[in-house]
């Protein structure tokens, strides 16, 4: 059974918030290690946790990140989506699943941009709202705690 929540054929999927889509990923990945299904090989667990050590370099506590500008955050947060890719390639099986599972949760950050730009020159990005970054900078930190705790359940 998957936690993903099932639609009718056709309907658009629904907008989680990339908070929530990574609590349900991590929801799933948590549950995989306690009932064992998941055990972290030695290089899985300490690419687990380089992974997790990029992501907090990258997204720091929320009041460190509301301080900055918004092209200054768009910037850290497109460095999540090089880490996740980085982890990914770096290992193979139940990992780089979960690794790409979660890069394809930050896509909407490649869709943002903070500079102003004429709608016919802008590719279709978008300013993202306070609100907006300001999730994805919680998926990161929940993202990085997950990390860590399936890292530690490793041998």
């Amino acid at each position: 059974m998957t936690p993903y929540p099932a639609q009718p054929a056709g309907s658009p999927p629904p907008r989680l918030s990339l908070c929530s889509q990574v609590a349900v990923l991590a929801a799933e990945a948590e549950q995989q290690v306690r009932g064992g299904l998941w055990e972290l090989a030695p290089p899985e667990t300490t690419l687990a946790r380089k992974t997790a050590e990029g992501l907090a370099e990258q997204v720091g506590p929320a009041a460190e990140q509301e301080r900055l500008a918004v092209i200054d955050r768009l910037e850290r947060l497109r460095e999540v989506l090089a880490v996740l890719a980085i982890g990914t390639a770096r290992t193979h099986g139940q990992l780089a699943w979960f690794l790409s599972r979660a890069s394809t949760v930050f896509t909407p950050v490649l869709h943002w941009r903070a500079l102003p730009a004429d709608p016919p020159r802008s590719f279709g990005t978008v300013v993202p709202t306070p609100e907006e970054l300001a999730d994805a900078e919680r998926a990161v930190r929940r993202l990085h705690t997950t990390l860590n705790r399936t890292a530690t359940a490793g041998p």
